[in-house]
């Protein structure tokens, strides 16, 4: 687990806290190492959640399908980023969706009661993990209600304008790379992936856009 140190350092669940602090705090806060091969679950709709989780390698989608199999990418969990702090609390039932990797990923567990519980020793960085948890907690609620910009829109044209003009301002460039293949962002917009892809076409032939893969250029 040593070897990720450097990773949950520049996590915003760490910031601010050395990477001799953060050895020191593994043991501290229940920390558990688990790795899943591509297309594993590594939380399934239904199980109550107890741990708070953080991606150390590979990538993550949130997602749900429903009693026909019609799938929704509700997210994306990219490395560095946590996952489950929305059900930790007593109150907060069960998983709405499921958590599976799109790639051999890597995953630490980091038990909650630990981090909120302020340790014997009352360390100074364990404070600032719990402070930071509240701004990455504010940060996911920023990212939900741009996603659901996104899915305000009426036409796939305009869903599709919507996130790739998001992603452009995001990634400071016309040109970026989006974290989807084509069936994955039509189930993260929630389209049709044939109509989504004719839409695509056309906004090239119209000079809107190239792309290639999940490679974009605006124009």
């Amino acid at each position: 687990m040593k070897k990720y140190i450097p990773i949950l350092k520049r996590t915003q669940m760490f910031a601010g806290v050395t990477q001799e602090e953060i050895a020191s705090m593994l043991s501290c806060l229940g920390a558990r190492l688990k790795s899943y091969k591509k297309g594993e679950y590594v939380l399934r709709q239904g199980e109550h959640l107890s741990d708070i989780v953080v991606l150390v390698e590979g990538n993550l989608h949130i997602q749900k399908d429903d009693y026909w199999g019609n799938r929704s990418i509700l997210g994306q969990i990219a490395v560095g980023e946590m996952f489950g702090e929305a059900y930790v609390a007593p109150e907060s039932g069960a998983l709405l969706n499921d958590v599976v990797a799109v790639e051999d990923s890597t995953v630490i567990f980091f038990d909650v009661k630990r981090i909120i519980t302020t340790c014997p020793t009352a360390c100074r960085f364990h404070a600032v993990v719990v402070q930071n948890m509240f701004f990455a907690i504010s940060e996911k609620n920023r990212r939900l209600v741009q996603k659901l910009g996104h899915m305000s829109k009426r036409t796939t044209r305009e869903k599709l304008i919507s996130y790739l003009s998001e992603q452009a301002k995001k990634q400071n460039s016309a040109s970026f790379t989006i974290p989807f293949n084509r069936q994955q962002l039509a189930d993260f917009l929630s389209v049709d992936r044939s109509a989504m892809s004719n839409e695509l076409c056309k906004m090239r032939d119209e000079g809107l856009l190239e792309f290639d893969k999940n490679r974009f250029k605006l124009k």
